[in-house]
């Protein structure tokens, strides 16, 4: 039977302190509280006083200013209060014979608050001192203890979670499991111990772990793969003993780890191949999944983007047997996510969803949600009671060129260059079959960029034919290509243009197969070298003349492309000018203005409101003057 903890129970651990300073005062007051409860004290009035005075019954008094208590000869006592100052008093009760004892009056607090403060202190002190240790001693006792993040009852559903219909499929079996685990047991079934989650970042995948512990409403354990990890040693293989010593406890349950490459990579990659912590808390995990028994119902969900740094015995049967890639989403799904995200936003009419998903191609989940809330925060700097498609549009520019810098003072002669430059990227596209549309051209600074051309695909690609690859070449270099035709000198501009060019030509070359003269060869290894062990002991496949070849052919492959973006630009440069004129008349330039001006056409003029009528008014009478 399971332990209830309430949360508002009253922890008696913290008044403590309290119980000790009320005994510590008991113990003080002690003596007037037996006096009290000692005798029976008759208040009597002055006259009765007096009167028993003169009849001889008062043995004995105790004077204190105005106050008078005292003893009858019958053993019963008394008290009064003197109401004015009288001098014969005493003499009369030394002539009754009364034994009389005058006291000065005593200031307790005053006496007693000197020994009291010491020693209020010390046992405060005492107090935070035992505290301490006790602190101590339970970080001690439990800093092997994992600190995974228990939800009990997830809130997240597939209803929550667009864009991945395959992977929501597939794990619709975890799900049936977890409801009902002795279905599957009892024909002699093993569910998949463990389930791995592949996709980029922001894709979605914890939040797909979330919704499967929602949809099975069974407890989930959260936790990062570097919570594991710490500087001491066993502290990492203590928390992975912990953390699933908790899940068996509370299966059926969920156990995500996060990032488990962290955790997970591969053991003697390093040089030397030593035994680190790293490689000790590995070694526990691959134990306890391989240590269920088959009437534990505890999955195991790990997330990663790097599945190819992971340790072979992770992904081996008996521990992560599936593997499910969650990838960027479709058209489709891109339109339901933002649907989702929109659910307690108030939105326009003129908000069209359809739009926005074929606009933002690549686009993962958190890119979405990123978009929406930037428009939603652009809808009320500006105070609007809803969000239109215009806030879309703007928080759209802002992720995918950067924010405009429009407060940028920049000089006439650079304005020109990049509106050429700009318009070198838009004429060579244009006249390329292969390339993707052009959607928008500005020369407004963003992020880093002067200038910034904007392509938008209009289907989702999979797969790059080289066609595409030496079009996108052209394209990426039609840049430096107008500043050779138009400028004196070439500038820094073309950089970014350059630097991707040059990747795209020896993938093509290296890892693509290509190249008509090396052919479908492989000479470079795909993954990144993410080891420093593997990187210092890597193998050479080829040879230096074949070194020399691939230099060449990538090298060929720039060569053609930037002479054939000149000889686009030298037929097109009329609309080059044109182009590159209207850029830094208007700054920005969308689809429908670069389809008209690669039509020959001019565009229309600029509508100019009332205000800048007057300004270019009073402008024009300063001119005359």
């Amino acid at each position: 039977m399971k332990k209830v903890k309430f949360k508002n129970s009253i922890n008696l651990e913290k008044f403590k302190w309290l119980f000790w300073i009320i005994i510590f005062l008991l113990l003080i007051f002690l003596p007037n509280i037996l006096t009290f409860f000692s005798a029976e004290i008759k208040q009597i009035n002055y006259s009765t006083f007096y009167r028993d005075l003169e009849n001889d019954k008062i043995e004995s008094v105790t004077i204190v200013e105005k106050n008078i208590s005292g003893k009858y000869r019958d053993g019963s006592q008394f008290k009064t209060l003197i109401p004015y100052d009288d001098n014969t008093l005493i003499n009369k009760m030394v002539e009754k014979r009364v034994d009389i004892n005058v006291k000065v009056p005593s200031n307790f607090w005053g006496e007693i608050l000197p020994y009291l403060i010491p020693l209020l202190g010390f046992f405060i002190l005492f107090y935070f001192f035992t505290r301490s240790i006790s602190n101590s001693q339970n970080k001690a006792f439990t800093f092997g203890r994992s600190n995974a993040v228990v939800v009990l009852t997830p809130k997240v559903t597939f209803n929550d979670v667009a864009g991945a219909k395959e992977a929501k499929e597939e794990l619709q079996e975890i799900i049936e499991f977890l409801k009902h685990p002795g279905k599957y047991i009892r024909l002699g079934g093993r569910i998949p111990k463990g389930v791995l989650l592949l996709g980029s970042p922001g894709t979605g995948k914890t939040l797909m772990a979330k919704a499967v512990a929602g949809e099975a409403n069974v407890p989930f354990f959260s936790i990062s793969g570097s919570d594991f990890v710490e500087m001491f040693v066993g502290v990492g293989a203590s928390r992975v003993r912990d953390l699933f010593q908790k899940a068996k406890v509370n299966s059926p349950c969920i156990v995500f780890i996060d990032e488990i490459d962290a955790v997970g990579r591969q053991r003697g990659a390093g040089i030397g191949g030593g035994h680190d912590e790293r490689e000790q808390t590995l070694n526990q995990l691959l134990v306890e999944m391989d240590g269920f028994q088959t009437d534990e119902a505890v999955i195991v969900m790990a997330a990663t983007n790097r599945p190819d740094i992971l340790d072979p015995a992770l992904l081996r049967p008996g521990r992560f047997d599936r593997r499910i890639v969650i990838d960027r989403p479709d058209v489709k799904g891109r339109e339901e996510i933002f649907i989702i995200h929109t659910r307690k936003i108030p939105l326009a009419k003129d908000v069209d969803f359809k739009i926005l998903a074929k606009s933002t191609p690549g686009f993962t989940g958190a890119d979405i949600e990123n978009m929406v809330n930037e428009a939603a925060l652009l809808a009320a700097r500006r105070d609007k009671n809803q969000v239109c498609m215009e806030e879309f549009e703007e928080a759209k520019d802002k992720i995918l060129m950067g924010l405009a810098r429009k407060s940028v003072v920049i000089s006439e002669n650079e304005r020109r260059i990049s509106a050429y430059h700009e318009s070198g990227h838009v004429i060579c596209s244009k006249n390329l079959k292969n390339v993707d549309p052009v959607f928008k051209v500005t020369v407004i600074p963003r992020g880093m960029a002067l200038g910034v051309t904007q392509f938008l695909p209009l289907d989702d690609r999979h797969m790059y034919s080289k066609s595409y690859l030496l079009d996108n070449i052209v394209s990426l270099l039609g840049g430096r290509a107008a500043e050779i035709l138009i400028l004196e000198n070439i500038t820094t501009g073309a950089s970014n243009d350059i630097e991707k060019a040059t990747e795209i030509a020896h993938k093509m070359v290296c890892e693509w197969g290509m190249s008509d003269k090396l052919g479908p060869i492989q000479y470079s290894d795909p993954k990144e070298s993410i080891f420093l062990g593997r990187q210092i002991t890597q193998r050479k496949d080829f040879s230096d003349r074949t070194a020399q070849e691939i230099d060449n052919e990538v090298k060929k492959i720039i060569d053609d492309s930037m002479n054939k973006a000149i000889e686009i630009l030298k037929q097109n440069i009329d609309k080059l000018h044109k182009m590159a004129s209207y850029l830094l008349e208007r700054e920005t330039l969308d689809s429908d203005d670069i389809d008209t001006i690669m039509q020959g056409k001019d565009l229309e003029p600029l509508k100019k409101n009332v205000s800048d009528e007057k300004i270019d008014k009073e402008v024009k009478d300063e001119k005359e003057d």
